[in-house]
């Protein structure tokens, strides 16, 4: 009988190294570099035909792309490929929560080492999606067969995102960007409903308080009513993306901002380019803005 139970156990832990081996991605220990394992599922081509505000901030530069996707992408929610986005992966599969955490370059090991081959799906179907901030995060988990913008409900008052960014003060642009960010602070959005930056704010015009300030205009630096107002609208996509709250309608400026990394900006135009987005959680959502003393912070809290 122990000859027995001996042999039981040692052929366990033959398949268990067998196991492994098939897909050593499954342990926590990393085989190769976290850049590494992110290039393996990064597709350039991909990223520069998905993302034009990249495109058109690196053009057709592999490496820039990467570097973006690197520094910038993962955190915004982008997607490496057309199969493969990171924040997808990871709250799709709770298995793979458990199994590696915070440890984000371990999920893109799994999915090609084991997770192709498993069928599991990493595609995000052209959403924005986040990783998770393991283990304290308190934005949307979803299961393999939820959406990755189901509504789920968290403590009042729980602040899902935020950001600030700096402006000149003393100047005439100083006016519309305090102003825009008075007129979105307090908005209250319930959920299901959607939030128009731009009608917000109000049309920018000098009866609503704004003043000629500098813009941009098909890449070149002109002067219009209501320059500077894309810095509180960058600055609140800023905080939707920390939040992991994906816009219904974006557009990139045609040149970078100097106020904000590349992909995070958000552009107003009259009333055919907007920043808009509905609150797909369970509880009303407050925008809370302010812009004094060269700072602009928006933050988003549910309530």
């Amino acid at each position: 009988m122990k000859s027995r139970h001996l042999i039981l156990a040692v052929f366990s832990s033959i398949i268990f190294i067998m196991v492994l081996a098939v897909c050593p991605s499954q342990t926590k220990a990393a085989t190769k570099s976290d850049a590494s394992a992110y290039k393996a599922v990064f597709d350039a081509e991909y990223y520069y035909d998905t993302y034009p505000d990249v495109a058109a901030a690196y053009g057709m530069n592999q490496n820039a792309l990467f570097s973006h996707y690197l520094n910038f992408g993962i955190k915004e929610g982008r997607s490496a490929s057309a199969e493969f986005n990171l924040g997808a992966y990871m709250r799709r599969y709770s298995d793979l929560q458990d199994a590696f955490g915070g440890d984000l370059a371990a999920y893109c090991r799994h999915y090609l080492s084991c997770g192709i081959a498993e069928g599991r799906n990493a595609s995000s179907n052209g959403q924005l999606v986040a990783p998770l901030n393991l283990p304290t995060s308190n934005t949307r988990s979803t299961t393999e067969d939820k959406s990755s913008t189901e509504a789920v409900s968290v403590s009042a008052g729980t602040v899902i995102g935020s950001y600030t960014t700096q402006y000149e003060t003393g100047v005439p642009r100083a006016q519309n960007v305090e102003l825009a960010a008075q007129r979105i602070n307090g908005t209250v959005v319930q959920p299901g409903q959607s939030f128009s930056f731009s009608k917000t704010i109000l049309p920018r015009t000098s009866r609503n308080g704004y003043v000629n300030a500098p813009i941009f205009v098909s890449g070149q630096i002109s002067t219009g009513i209501g320059g500077g107002v894309c810095q509180v609208s960058s600055t609140l996509y800023a905080a939707m993306v920390s939040a992991n709250l994906p816009a219904t309608e974006r557009h990139a400026h045609s040149r970078q901002v100097d106020y904000l990394p590349a992909g995070l900006d958000a552009t107003i135009a009259g009333n055919y380019l907007d920043l808009k987005f509905t609150n797909t959680f369970s509880q009303p959502l407050l925008i809370q803005a302010s812009a004094n003393n060269g700072t602009v912070t928006v933050t988003l809290v549910l309530q």
